[in-house]
């Protein structure tokens, strides 16, 4: 894919601002290193179905417009358009971390859900394999998972994968919002497609693994038509459980959906931005708790309808990362280092 400029909504949170006089630089990727002490995030939102999450990565090379998560980014001084994508920000000592809160009498075994503000795998995953090595502490600790992803690497982790669905809970979830390949690319360029991710879940399901897929964004006048073409591929690829959430646009993420609609769909943009507002009392956005992820109107309850008909009608269940996770966790047994602290 071509490098596009510079190109990030105003941060509120950065001292400086810059400004091209001449031409705008392409926006290249760089990584930069995360040295936090922690790993593991908490959340009180009574809209997000999960306490605890881990994110290896902040930022994401998959260029979604829509992801809702590109506001965080401004809190590391850098932008949420561009940066967001190309910027990117690893977290080196994440397994590490993970093992040591593990190891706090605080913890409880609770679900950790790898991520929530980033894709755990999207295309940094290939070489750094930080999502595998914290998996794989999950597995030594039999503590529940959950992932939510886009990104087809997942089948690289499948020995992972079945250690953890046979010892504790895993809840799997493959993101994927459109059946038709060109609103795809048009929305998330650097994703898999939407056949890829089929087959993804198809080979996830064969290996005995318990998939759900995630209908998330609909896109209210772009993708709705999608839905009932999304559960039944994805039900035919082995899914039993299906989830969706309406369309975000929180912050700075406004400004760069609706510049990538109008750049990539013209013809459809008026008519999609038309569509959110019917379902966000007349704006495009609605940050309210209990209305975020749900919208609100007669085109948002005609949503609901058409996805629930469309699950029932091809035998998919509600999904949730909520549901009670058995009580697997457990610390390893280490041997001492000294024959004498054993006797303590």
């Amino acid at each position: 894919m071509k490098a596009r400029p510079v190109d990030n909504p105003p941060n509120p949170w950065a001292s400086t601002a810059v400004e091209y006089l001449d031409e705008i630089p392409p926006a290249r990727l760089e990584v930069w290193e995360d040295h936090s002490r922690s790993i593991i995030a908490s959340n009180d939102s009574p809209d997000v179905c999960f306490s605890w999450s881990v994110n290896p990565y902040r930022g994401c090379l998959h260029a979604c417009a829509y992801c809702y998560a590109r506001p965080t980014h401004q809190y590391l001084d850098f932008g949420a358009g561009t940066d967001f994508e190309t910027r990117l920000v690893v977290k080196p000592n994440a397994p590490e971390l993970l093992r040591e809160a593990f190891d706090r009498p605080s913890w409880k075994g609770e679900t950790v859900v790898f991520s929530g503000v980033t894709d755990c795998y999207q295309p940094l995953e290939a070489s750094l394999r930080l999502t595998r090595q914290c998996l794989e502490v999950c597995a030594e600790y039999r503590n529940p998972v959950g992932i939510v992803t886009k990104g087809v690497l997942i089948e690289r982790d499948l020995d992972v994968l079945q250690r953890l669905a046979a010892e504790t809970r895993l809840f799997v979830s493959i993101s994927l919002p459109f059946h038709n390949e060109e609103l795809a690319r048009a929305m998330e360029p650097l994703v898999a497609t939407p056949k890829r991710r089929l087959a993804t879940i198809r080979k996830l399901t064969e290996a005995g693994i318990d998939v759900a897929v995630s209908v998330a964004p609909i896109i209210p006048g772009l993708n709705d038509e999608d839905i009932a073409r999304v559960l039944a591929s994805a039900r035919e690829a082995g899914a039993t459980r299906a989830h969706y959430t309406l369309l975000r646009l929180p912050g700075p993420v406004q400004a760069v959906f609706e510049e990538r609609l109008r750049a990539k769909l013209p013809l459809r943009a008026d008519r999609v931005l038309h569509r959110i507002r019917e379902t966000r009392g007349g704006e495009l956005t609605d940050s309210r708790f209990k209305h975020r992820m749900r919208g609100e109107g007669l085109y948002a309850q005609t949503i609901h309808q058409l996805f629930a008909t469309a699950a029932r009608k091809v035998g998919m269940r509600a999904s949730s990362i909520t549901e009670a996770a058995p009580d697997t966790f457990r610390r390893p047994a280490r041997p001492s280092t000294s024959p004498q602290l054993s006797l303590f």
